[in-house]
């Protein structure tokens, strides 16, 4: 049997994806930061639902102080706001040849290659449907894209090692020579995504309200410039078209991906956003900072303003202190931004 894999952050991505990878016989070690999490999986195992597959899998889980020895095989899936952190962790428990795998939302890559070397990060894009319900209970909700690629476009045997990985937990999973460009067409959309949790309606509902599309279209429009002016090209995925919120895109390009993104959405059982999770029932910091502070100042850099998204990111701030509710006006208010 090959050596096992470590896995830091058994919530949502880091669950779903290790039971995944434990049902096609891998061997499994979970790193978390909760302390009742990591003693639930130990106690009872992992228990996954949901209409994709239901299971309880076994596997060993510790906190990040408790792990031991090094490991080849590693992948990254906490929040995005947590990479710097748990980077320099398990980098003390990466192997000479061992590289880390960053199954997370923004562009994490960057952060954790400053820690750890270039040449020891493969990118990853996942976007599969997932919730942490409880300890020791991760909710699978619904498939999704997922897509392995060297940041430096190369096609090696390690990135063909992990994509192989990686179909086990989703069949139509991608290799590519552009993972930049999946990363960033992610950050379109999770600025969109973003948008939505402004509100209490569903992800679907927000982005088929014809009132929302319109202030949407110009969040997007603003990450998209940024992208285009910093070369890179953003990739389709899940019904959203990169394309449909640049500035060429025409009104029916742009109506055809709101349509078949929430055709996607309505597919699955996860209804809101985990930025949505985080503001109304688990009251704590979302990652609005490490996904979309990055935008706003590479925007700078680049002489590209982004007034829209500066926005989102104070009002997700002030919805985190409690300071403005969840409602649809919020909608609204992000349009004033770019007036």
């Amino acid at each position: 049997m090959s050596q096992p894999i470590l896995i830091w952050g058994a919530g949502a991505i880091g669950g779903t994806l290790g039971a995944a990878l434990i049902r096609a016989g891998e061997e499994v070690i979970f790193v978390d930061s909760a302390r009742e999490h990591v003693d639930a999986i130990n106690g009872k195992g992992l228990k996954i639902v949901g209409p994709v597959f239901e299971e309880v899998v076994r596997a060993k889980a510790c906190l990040p102080e408790e792990v031991e020895g090094e490991y080849q095989r590693t992948f990254l899936c906490v929040k995005a706001h947590h990479t710097e952190e748990a980077a320099k962790a398990l980098v003390r428990h990466l192997a000479a040849d061992g590289y880390v795998v960053s199954a997370q939302n923004g562009l994490n890559e960057r952060v954790i290659a400053r820690i750890a070397g270039d040449h020891r990060v493969i990118g990853c894009f996942v976007n599969f449907g997932a919730d942490y319900l409880e300890p020791g209970v991760v909710q699978y909700s619904g498939r999704g894209a997922v897509v392995i690629g060297e940041l430096d476009g190369r096609f090696t045997d390690r990135a063909e090692d992990i994509y192989q990985l990686m179909r086990h937990l989703e069949p139509k999973a991608l290799i590519t020579n552009n993972i930049w460009g999946f990363l960033w067409g992610k950050l379109i959309y999770g600025a969109l995504l973003f948008g939505t949790a402004l509100t209490n309606d569903s992800i679907a509902d927000v982005l088929g309200n014809p009132a929302a599309r319109p202030v949407l279209r110009r969040l997007a429009l603003e990450v998209a410039t940024v992208a285009a002016i910093n070369n890179v090209r953003p990739e389709a995925f899940d019904g959203f078209d990169p394309a449909a919120f640049g500035p060429l895109a025409t009104p029916e390009q742009t109506k055809a991906s709101f349509d078949e993104m929430v055709a996607h959405n309505r597919q699955s059982v996860k209804s809101h956003t985990g930025i949505w999770r985080d503001l109304a029932i688990r009251k704590r910091r979302t990652e609005v900072d490490a996904q979309l502070l990055p935008v706003v100042e590479i925007g700078r850099e680049s002489r590209v303003p982004t007034p829209m998204t500066a926005r989102l990111i104070e009002m997700i701030h002030e919805i985190e202190d409690g300071k403005r509710p969840l409602d649809l006006a919020n909608i609204d208010e992000l349009a004033r931004a770019a007036a």
